[in-house]
């Protein structure tokens, strides 16, 4: 067998993977405010069919603009992802791409009445949360997987992020900041959904005062407070609840790994080995990945009884 298919093969056997594609059983809603814009947005995500992908449509304007959630679509990765096409954009997605990835849903139309995704938490909880509400249905087509045959590296300064063959997707991040609250942090989890939920999803966005206030001085983060952040100054954290996980700041970094990670548009079975990246390096890794066809194979799951999920 191909080296290539025996690891696939030990990963189904190993990990409790979604072979099928899955969409939600009903819509479900929310609303708030986006983290950069501070305007308000109401959002519905509603079930679709199978091979539809992530879509996302801006009901706000004329013609409602449909916008692919993938890789080639994303137009900045300066303060989130941002995807765009022909003008129109859909701003800090990776929370709400995290959470849809994280619950291993494949198919779903995103429909919101603004351009950024509401910042909620700041973490990928609340969206978490809604999604199961939605109920999580399996669909009658198999799932395609991107299966890592060889190692890619991108480093940029003193950031790094590879990936690398693997039986299972898994994540192992560093991060390491000068201040006393953070200071040097490393997690490896295995990204399955229930992992996911409970050691990942409700992990919060984080940032420096200092670099709050420069941000809403140049009109960002107008929408940013302690409310749906963790905002550290030269004290110590500034929330009165503390921190959700001891080490919260480094899960969060693998949540918005997760989330730009989806943008390849099928899961991944392979490593991801990130120390101080963020959105633009891991974004430039994927872009890279997809031009060097030998580094990757495209596989669909076997077929199996769709009662064994």
């Amino acid at each position: 067998m191909d080296e290539v298919l025996k690891g696939f093969a030990i990963a189904i056997k190993g990990v409790r993977m979604r072979l099928y594609q899955q969409t939600l059983v009903r819509p479900v809603r929310c609303s708030g405010v986006g983290l950069h814009s501070g305007k308000r947005v109401s959002l519905v995500i509603k079930p679709a069919h199978v091979n539809h992908g992530i879509r996302f449509v801006r009901t706000d304007l004329p013609h409602r603009p449909v916008i692919n959630a993938h890789i080639h679509k994303v137009i900045d990765t300066s303060l989130a992802t941002t995807i765009g096409s022909d003008g129109v954009i859909v701003a800090t997605i990776e929370h709400l791409m995290a959470a849809l990835a994280g619950l291993g849903i494949d198919n779903a139309l995103v429909e919101m009445d603004a351009y950024e995704v509401p910042i909620m938490d700041g973490s990928a909880g609340p969206f978490t949360q809604l999604l199961k509400k939605g109920g999580i249905r399996v669909q009658s087509a198999r799932r395609y997987f991107f299966i890592v045959k060889k190692p890619l590296t991108m480093e940029f300064e003193d950031k790094k992020v590879a990936l690398l063959p693997s039986d299972t997707y898994k994540i192992s991040y560093t991060i390491d900041f000068d201040h006393p609250v953070i200071k040097n942090q490393s997690l490896t989890i295995d990204v399955t959904d229930s992992i996911f939920e409970k050691e990942i999803s409700r992990a919060r966005t984080f940032g420096f005062l200092h670099e709050v206030a420069y941000l809403k001085r140049y009109g960002f983060a107008r929408g940013g407070s302690l409310e749906n952040a963790v905002v550290i100054d030269q004290n110590g954290i500034m929330n009165q609840e503390g921190l959700r996980y001891q080490n919260e700041f480094v899960r969060h970094k693998i949540l918005d790994c997760i989330g730009d990670l989806s943008l390849l548009g099928m899961p991944i079975i392979g490593h991801v080995v990130a120390h101080k990246s963020g959105h633009a390096l891991n974004h430039a890794l994927l872009k890279k990945f997809m031009d060097l066809k030998e580094c990757w194979q495209t596989v669909q799951s076997p077929p199996m009884a769709l009662k064994s999920y």
